[in-house]
């Protein structure tokens, strides 16, 4: 599988450790296997006058029945407590791979509304059904992109 990792810099030797740690995923080296997806990401880096740099990765899947994998595949009750957990500080899982929708502006506007307790899990998950899941994988063990994901180039965008 080919994944892609949108920044302001081509990284060739991901790590866990220069993550930030109350994301939605916890810490741990993000992609995605789509494309248009990381040129996302990397728009906020040109809105600052910074590269905007997509490095691409193949991806070993036999990782995902090697290493503790959770996948969300919809935005669901269990996506939406895993994501406030983890922005909050208090996730106590051992995944090394979580995969599952991004929050995106939209989608944060309303886990932001639930985290404020401005509205209801039940009016959250209603808000969430309408909203395309976009997709990223969450490495959170420096052993799986060691063995597992290799670098395979960047490019400027």
């Amino acid at each position: 599988m080919i994944l892609y990792h949108g920044s302001y810099l081509e990284i060739p030797d991901p790590d866990v450790k220069h993550s930030r740690p109350e994301v939605d995923f916890g810490q741990g080296f993000y992609t995605t296997p789509l494309r248009e997806q990381a040129v996302d990401w990397c728009r906020k880096f040109k809105r600052r006058k910074m590269n905007g740099i997509i490095s691409r990765y193949v991806f070993d899947e036999t990782a995902l029945s090697d290493f503790k994998t959770i996948e969300f595949n919809t935005y669901s009750e269990d996506w939406l407590d895993f994501v406030l957990n983890c922005r909050a500080g208090k996730d106590n899982t051992d995944y090394d791979i979580v995969i599952g929708g991004i929050a995106n502006d939209k989608v944060f506007n309303t886990v932001e509304l639930y985290f404020d307790n401005l509205i209801d899990k039940f009016e959250a998950l209603k808000r969430l059904r309408y909203e395309k899941p976009n997709l990223q994988l969450c490495f959170r063990n420096q052993c799986v992109i060691d063995k597992y994901l290799k670098f395979d180039g960047s490019e400027t965008i």
